[in-house]
């Protein structure tokens, strides 16, 4: 009966160590992604204060679509590579999150 409470006790506490690490995991991985956040946000105002400023000088139709046309493709082509790079932090942080996991659930099967 006393070797069975041990057993749960250190179940219980590599547990909480498991959780413990995957939350920390956690943390710095959300620190990454709202850096990177801020900055693209930080990066899009910058170039739409940047297009809004030529636009203002702009004397003929033509050029004011020309300098929209570039801000609308440049734009886009940010946000598909933002895209991609939270897409990879987000994947990145899930793999992470779970390996603590992985190495305790091998250890609760070779127990049982």
């Amino acid at each position: 009966m006393n070797q069975q409470f041990e057993t749960a006790q250190k179940f219980g506490k590599e547990s909480m160590d498991t959780m413990l690490r995957s939350f920390g995991t956690l943390s710095k991985s959300s620190q990454a992604i709202a850096v990177e956040t801020t900055d693209f946000a930080k990066q899009s105002f910058e170039q739409a204060s940047a297009t809004l400023e030529k636009l203002a000088g702009v004397r003929s139709l033509d050029k004011a679509l020309e300098i929209q046309t570039e801000y609308l493709k440049t734009s886009y082509e940010r946000l598909l590579a933002q895209s991609n790079k939270m897409a990879e932090l987000y994947g990145s942080l899930a793999k992470e999150m779970l390996k603590p996991y992985e190495a305790f659930t091998a250890k609760v099967q070779n127990a049982a």
